[in-house]
Parts: structure tokens; C-alpha cells; sequence
């Protein structure tokens, strides 16, 4: 991967060097002895993992972790015999393992809670995404994957393999028999299937055809046939057959949790939709006509034991917690480092709501999940359709600050507590609650002027009214989209507390919710004084691809808004810029760029 990296100038030498610096290799087990954690990648077979296990543990210490990279085998079948399986467990990685966030780990019956915490701290702050699942055969998304390919394949008597991957192309950003040729993993739907039958059923029996093939003849994605419509939607109905089939069925046996086993789908396995959010989507008679249609194809295979809407009611982007009598909610949304959307939006509000009233909840701390983001901003969404419409875009700014206007009138305290990058719609947010604490690596940014528009939701209002005193730096932000550190807002006055790692941040904010009971302060009404803009060195502006147009719109704004009488006025002013500047040339080739990747 460093050679691949460097040929791809994805890495630089001096990155490079740093890789291969922290690799030591060796063949003599005793150089194990004095290892934390001991992860094993041998190949699927039982007796040699036992083996392996035997000789790890007579080197360790008792409190070593070891763990197991299987896809499939249960941790109590290959720990049973440890003197201490406490401390052993499956870790499933998915490939390739330094580049995809998903990592499974199973809460064996042997595991301790604690190792399992530690686990899943570890992960989350090392910046992958660990998804808890119990001691089941093919623990969660190997259950979704090995079926999905196995089902591909025994539709092949109707189609090619070309045209089941074109047929899912909506559902997955590669077709299983692509993926199957990058994975080589004929053997390993053969050797999971198996197990599954044995101890399951015959209806998990594997395709024979995996005996025959070494590579299947695909397209790349988005280049394959057009399938013929009758057996594009036979495909199309069977291959989401038996994706809801094991959801449910993973839900049922308590094998995972339905906001991880949507998430997981996503990030391990290429879906574009969890398939949970699928089933939400189409709605609870497609789905039954689906479900129905494959248990007459595939009689055996698991059926929903509850109603459909309990497997799509719950919170897919949020992680709620309590320490302490507070609410920790943390937006996990990996994929997009926790971008703001509707939906996020809506379960905000949801959590927020729902316990505000709850004279047990002191209040609440909103952080974001993982090492890299708090929130990079909110999803452009449907706002593309609204350019060049002025009313209809400060509508949709209106409509996008429903959680912020709640947060504005709450009695009890809201604390951002900022694990890293806070952008734009996001430093939004963290601007909204009662206080903000952060983690010193941490940065705030505004860089909506590069896409030429405004903040729309209180960015050129907010700030001025809180902390006057750093106005000029607020200029540099809306205009320049210049970054502002942690440290630096620290010094401002912006931040209440700096911590240095996780735990001490959500300590910190904790406390800051303990210290703003019963005094949550508001902001501002009445006019502020700012000072002047500076002029901006037209040359500069090109090189950022500013627009001065949108420059103009947003120094307006700003001004407009703190010679307001009230801050409910000033906010109006605000969503009317941005509605404005939604109609600009600016807005119109820099969002289409941007949606386009950048060309």
C-alpha cells in the first residue's frame, strides 16, 4: 500500500518513511511477549487460530488484550480454552483496513465490559468506527454480504453477472460480483455459507457455481448493460429481498443495533443507503410485496417478527449518553464527518425535547463522533434547486435554523463541546449553545464566502452580539473564510475551557453544564457597535475565488444586523443575505463545482 501510495503521489516520501519506520517484522513468536494487544489475521481455520491463541497467551500478560480479525468465526468457539478469555475477543476490520473506517467488535459471553469499552474508545478516537455485535456466526455485515453475493449467484441462471451489478447499481456503489473479483472472494462466500448451513439451515446453502469460477466477467460500475426492464426488477426485487431479510433477522436475534447495522452497510460495505433507510424509503407495502415475493423465491429464509415500522424508527446519526445527569449527544455521521442535514437536525430536536422536561436531565452537551469533526457544516441538500431564488432560499435558511431558535429559548443548558473541526453550518450550531468548550487541536471556520454564499443561520449575527470585543476576526471569517484555532478562541473569550483529550472534554463540558444551571445566558438584544470592514485586495479575492459581489452582500448583512433593535430582526436580515447571495453567478459556479467534485 506505501508503494501504491507514493506511485499514486498520495503519500509523500517522508510519509512514507514514517509507515515502513513503525512496521517491525519477525518470525520468532517471543517477540510478543511484551505486546498490549496481540490482533490475529491467520486464515479461517479453527484449530490453527486455537493454536496461535495457546502460543500467544503462554507469552503475554494476563491483561494483554488478544484479539481476532475473523469475518466469521464466533470468539467462543476460538477462545473457550484461554485461562483468561476475559480479554479476548473478535476485532473484524474491513478491507482495506487502513482506509475503511468499519470495524466490528463482538461482545462475546467470556469479553469483559470494560475491555469492550476500552475497545470501542480506542477505535472511535483512532478514527475508525466500531460497531458492537454479539457472539453470532458471521457476526453482522459479513451475515449482509456473504448473502448478498450467495443470492447474486444463484440468479444466475436468469442473468449474467454483468447484469445483476447493473441492476443494483442504484443500491450499492459496486455490484457484488465486482466486488467479489477485487476481494477474491469466491472462497470466502463458499466457507461462510457453509457454516451458516450447517448450523442454520439449508436454505444458506452456496451457490455451486463458486466452485467453478475464478473471475467473474463485469463491468466496471456505471459502465455495465442496460438490463432488459422484466428482469431488471426480478433481479432488483430478490437482491433486496435478501437484504431485508438478514436486516431483520439481525435485529430480531439481537445480533447488532439498528443505527449500526445501517451505518456499517454504508461504510463496510459500500451501500448507499442503510438498509433500514432503504425500507423507510419505499415504504411498508413495497417492502411486504418484496418480503412477500422472496419467501414464496427462497422459503426459509428470515421473515420480520415484528411489525415492519419497529426496524425504521430510531436515531440513525445520533449517540446519546449520560454522565453525570447530563445528556452527551454525539452526531455520528462519519461518512460526511458529521455534516448537519434534515434529518440530523430533526433528531436533535427529537432528543432534545424529549428530555428537557426531565427534571433528572441537567442539561445537555452536543460533541461530534470520532478525532477529525464536531460538524464540517450542513449538507447542501435540496438548496441547489433553490438558487437563484431569493425567498425560496431564505425560507430554506429559516427552515434550517428551527434547532437553533429552540436552543435560543431553552431554560435548561446546551454546551458544544468541539472534538475538532467546527464548520460552517456547524460552528453555526456550536455558536447557538450556551457555552463552547473544545479540544485544543480543534479549529472554527466559515468557508460558505468560497462557495459564494452566505452564512445563513446566524453566522454574520451571532458572533458580533456574544463577543464584540472579536469582531474584527469575525470579519476575516465571513469575508476571507479564514480559520480560527482553538487556542485563538480560546484567548477571544469564545471558548469556555480547553481540554486535551477526549474524556476530559466531555468532563469539561459536564461541568460547564453543572456551572450554567439556572443561568443560561441569552443573546443580546439591541443594537452593537462593530468596527469598519477593511477593504480586500481585489487580487487576493480572485486567488480564493471570492466573489466581492458576495463580499458586498455579507459586510451589508453584518452591519445591517447590529444596527438591529432586536436579535430576532438581525436573524431576518441574515436569512434574506443569504437568499440574496443564492442568486449570484458566484453561487451558481461554485456550488455546481463543488457538486461535481471540484472539476
Amino acid at each position: 500500500y506505501v508503494v501504491k501510495g507514493l506511485a499514486k503521489r498520495k503519500l509523500t516520501e517522508e510519509q512514507a518513511a514514517g509507515v515502513r519506520e513503525k512496521l517491525v517484522f519477525s518470525m520468532d513468536y517471543n517477540d510478543l511477549a511484551h505486546c498490549d494487544w496481540v490482533l490475529e489475521a491467520a486464515t479461517e481455520n479453527l484449530d490453527l487460530k486455537r493454536k496461535i491463541f495457546a502460543d500467544v497467551e503462554a507469552l503475554v500478560r494476563p491483561d494483554a488484550l488478544i484479539t481476532s480479525n475473523t469475518s466469521s468465526l464466533p470468539a467462543e468457539w476460538m477462545f473457550k480454552d484461554l485461562k483468561h478469555p476475559e480479554r479476548a475477543t473478535v476485532t473484524h476490520f474491513f478491507a482495506p483496513a487502513f482506509q475503511n473506517p468499519a470495524v466490528e467488535v463482538v461482545r462475546s459471553a467470556s469479553m469483559s465490559d470494560e475491555n469492550v469499552d476500552f475497545l470501542r474508545s480506542f477505535f472511535c478516537t483512532t478514527g475508525k468506527v466500531p460497531m458492537v455485535t454479539s457472539d453470532a456466526l458471521c457476526f453482522m455485515l459479513d451475515r449482509v454480504f456473504d448473502n448478498w453475493c450467495n443470492e447474486a449467484a444463484l440468479l444466475l441462471s436468469d442473468a449474467t453477472a454483468s447484469e445483476v451489478d447493473s441492476a443494483t447499481a442504484d443500491l450499492v456503489h459496486a455490484g457484488p460480483f465486482f466486488v467479489l473479483n477485487l476481494a477474491n472472494g469466491n472462497p470466502i462466500i463458499v466457507e461462510t455459507n457453509n457454516l451458516q448451513m450447517r448450523e442454520e439451515g439449508e436454505h444458506y446453502r452456496p451457490a455451486t457455481i463458486f466452485n467453478s469460477v475464478t473471475t467473474w466477467h463485469v463491468a466496471p460500475p456505471g459502465r455495465g448493460p442496460k438490463v432488459e426492464e422484466t428482469l431488471a426488477a426480478k433481479i432488483h426485487d430478490r437482491m433486496l429481498g435478501i437484504l431485508f431479510s438478514q436486516s431483520v433477522d439481525i435485529i430480531d436475534r439481537g445480533i447488532g443495533t439498528r443505527a449500526e447495522l445501517d451505518l456499517g452497510c454504508v461504510l463496510a460495505l459500500g451501500f448507499k443507503k442503510g438498509p433500514l433507510q432503504m425500507m423507510s424509503d419505499l415504504g411498508e407495502e413495497e417492502v411486504t410485496r418484496i418480503l412477500d415475493r422472496f419467501a414464496a423465491d427462497r422459503p426459509g429464509m428470515p421473515m420480520p417478527q415484528k411489525p415492519l415500522a419497529t426496524y425504521t424508527d430510531f436515531h440513525r446519526h445520533l449517540i446519546v449518553d449520560e454522565q453525570d445527569g447530563v445528556k452527551v449527544i454525539a452526531i455520528r455521521r462519519p461518512q460526511a464527518l458529521n455534516a448537519l442535514d434534515d434529518s440530523v437536525t430533526d433528531e436533535l430536536l427529537d432528543v432534545i425535547r424529549t428530555h428537557e422536561n426531565d427534571p433528572a436531565v441537567k442539561g445537555f452537551v452536543i460533541t461530534g463522533y470520532g478525532p477529525r469533526a464536531f460538524s464540517a457544516g450542513a449538507d447542501i441538500g435540496r438548496f441547489p434547486s433553490l438558487l437563484g431564488n431569493a425567498d425560496g432560499a431564505a425560507d430554506f435558511a429559516r427552515d434550517c435554523s428551527r434547532l437553533l431558535l429552540h436552543l435560543d429559548k431553552m431554560e435548561k443548558p446546551v454546551v458544544a463541546a468541539l472534538n475538532g473541526m467546527a464548520l460552517g453550518g456547524g460552528l453555526e450550531l456550536a455558536l447557538r449553545c450556551h457555552s463552547i468548550v473544545a479540544s485544543d487541536r480543534a479549529s472554527l471556520q466559515l468557508p460558505e464566502v468560497t462557495l459564494g454564499i452566505a452564512p445563513g443561520i446566524g453566522a454574520m449575527v451571532v458572533p458580533y452580539r456574544r463577543w464584540p470585543a472579536a469582531a474584527e476576526v469575525f470579519h476575516g471569517m465571513l469575508c476571507s473564510a479564514e480559520r480560527l484555532k482553538a487556542t485563538d478562541a480560546h484567548k477571544l473569550g469564545m471558548l469556555d475551557g480547553l481540554a486535551s483529550d477526549y474524556a476530559s472534554l466531555i468532563d469539561l463540558a459536564t461541568a460547564r453544564v453543572d456551572e450554567l444551571s439556572g443561568a443560561v445566558p441569552r443573546i443580546p438584544e439591541g443594537p452593537v457597535t462593530i468596527p469598519e470592514f477593511q477593504a480586500i485586495d481585489p487580487e487576493t479575492v480572485a486567488k480564493k475565488r471570492l466573489s466581492p459581489v458576495v463580499i458586498s452582500i455579507i459586510q451589508e448583512a453584518v452591519k445591517e444586523g447590529a444596527a438591529a433593535t432586536s436579535f430576532a430582526e438581525s436573524l431576518e436580515i441574515g436569512y434574506r443575505a443569504f437568499g440574496k447571495t443564492a442568486c449570484t453567478d458566484a453561487a451558481r459556479e461554485a456550488i455546481t463545482r463543488f457538486i461535481s467534485g471540484g472539476r
